[in-house]
């Protein structure tokens, strides 16, 4: 038995109690469920337009570029011209996320393989769980669709962005994964990013791709 253990046995002990009473356990469901939100700034409760145009500032602001597809399909051409005006390989790793799996490349030289990264490759494509408009920024869940490693090993990440899936603030965007993962099979892994990889560390002069990617580039597909 841990400490800790030890100090909650002896808690309940006291109490007359040992933890697993079904009415303790429903009071406790019941003050996470009610919790009162905290402060939401109004900034991003706007219209669903408005959202995507504060996101694109804030985004860009910290140095992410982005674009606005209209349809799934045109995320291709997005991504080649992305490649092609950055003189990058076109060579792409990516996940198996559906969202993405349909895509046609064969109009484009462009190389397609799926899975982690082993930190070899200079171009990773992943699909958003959703973002923050407030704050320019992108929430990427852990799984085979979206490996975590294609977040922050690739030298350059592309990410795919719902229009649909744009929160205003970050309150909003916890209570959609909290709808969309029940309880025991949440991902692992949910990583905020708010553009490019960045350090001041020495010298207090900014360097991009200090420990992550040095270029984000974010394709919002309009609904």
């Amino acid at each position: 038995m841990s400490a800790r253990d030890d100090i909650l046995s002896n808690i309940r002990r006291s109490l007359g109690v040992t933890g697993r009473e079904a009415p303790r356990i429903a009071a406790v469901e019941e003050r996470l469920r009610s919790a009162p939100r905290g402060v939401t700034p109004m900034r991003g409760q706007v219209s669903r337009s408005a959202l995507v145009d504060l996101f694109r500032v804030e985004a860009e602001r910290v140095a992410a570029s982005v674009a606005e597809v209209s349809q799934a399909q045109d995320i291709v051409a997005e991504v080649a011209r992305y490649l092609r005006e950055h003189n990058l390989p076109a060579s792409l790793r990516t996940g198996v996320d559906p969202r993405l799996a349909g895509l046609d490349w064969s109009a484009t030289s462009i190389s397609v393989t799926h899975g982690p990264s082993a930190g070899d490759d200079l171009n990773g494509l992943s699909h958003a769980f959703g973002a923050v408009a407030e704050t320019g920024t992108l929430a990427m869940v852990s799984g085979a669709d979206n490996p975590t490693t294609l977040n922050f090993l690739p030298d350059n990440h592309i990410v795919v962005l719902r229009e649909a899936d744009l929160c205003g603030d970050a309150e909003s965007l916890w209570d959609r994964l909290r709808a969309r993962y029940g309880k025991g099979v949440a991902p692992r892994t949910v990583n905020l990013i708010t553009g490019p990889s960045r350090s001041g560390d020495i010298e207090q002069q900014i360097v991009l791709g200090a420990h992550g990617p040095r270029r984000l580039h974010i394709i919002i597909v309009r609904d």
